[in-house]
């Protein structure tokens, strides 16, 4: 007769479960939800007690890759051997044929920041090398100027975006948005959503740790990408000659 499992186990057996359907792992609070989906009688303080210590329970199971994140060990033998997988030749001439460039993000961003985020009154895409700067160009550039309607006046604020694509690039990215922050009021990084989820994790931390924005994006959709905000930047003030420097490269472009 098989063993009758008590409410614990069967929520330990179902976080399992769950876990195993999530190479990317899961946060705790998600696995309680999905918890809940499977079983709706069971009340949350029990599943909260039997899953809060699951790398503990689990040790040859589970760890975390980061905090508040649960993953399967066997998956993060799969993560760690990824960067070392080179693709056939098919798949890298598939790839190439299919690629979405960064470029094509630029103006649907641009649109975003004005129309959705209403950070900027204006915001166009640049990339390159613009500036003619090693330090380098950021990919979307916005203004924030008062409107006329508006009762006070405030100063003009120059906001930026580093865009990518590529999930490998994101320590990259960040060191690029820091560096924008010398001419710049407000500093943006925007990163797939199908980046890992430790990577994203780590950025959300020191992006609000360095005021910098943090911005996820569907990076297969370039007519939708739906951008999503997970950290607004912090306004604080540049260095006025590197704002005057660089804004007088794109001055005809940006303030027309």
């Amino acid at each position: 007769m098989a063993k009758h499992l008590s409410i614990t186990e069967q929520i330990r057996q179902i976080a399992l479960e769950t876990l195993a359907q999530r190479p990317e792992g899961i946060r705790y609070s998600d696995l309680r939800r999905e918890i809940l989906k499977v079983n709706a009688s069971f009340k949350p303080n029990t599943i909260s007690g039997a899953t809060w210590d699951l790398e503990a329970t689990y040790p040859d199971k589970v760890y975390k890759p980061d905090r508040g994140i649960f993953r399967l060990i066997s998956f993060k033998e799969n993560v760690d051997a990824q960067p070392d997988e080179q693709p056939t030749p098919t798949q890298r001439k598939a790839t190439t044929t299919k690629a979405i460039k960064e470029e094509d993000f630029y103006k649907p961003f641009a649109d975003w920041l004005v129309n959705d985020l209403e950070e900027c009154t204006k915001a166009i895409g640049l990339g390159g090398n613009i500036f003619k700067d090693k330090w380098g160009t950021p990919d979307v550039i916005g203004l924030r100027e008062s409107k006329r309607s508006d009762i006070i006046p405030f100063p003009t604020e120059i906001i930026v975006g580093e865009i990518k694509t590529d999930t490998n690039g994101l320590i990259t990215a960040f060191g690029q948005a820091c560096a924008y922050r010398i001419f710049s009021h407000k500093s943006y990084i925007v990163v797939p959503k199908n980046s890992q989820i430790e990577d994203i994790t780590r950025l959300d931390t020191l992006c609000r740790q360095f005021g910098i924005g943090l911005i996820l994006f569907d990076n297969q959709k370039v007519e939708d990408p739906n951008f999503e905000i997970r950290v607004r930047a912090i306004k604080h003030e540049p260095d006025m000659f590197f704002v005057n420097k660089n804004l007088k490269q794109i001055e005809e472009r940006l303030f027309k």
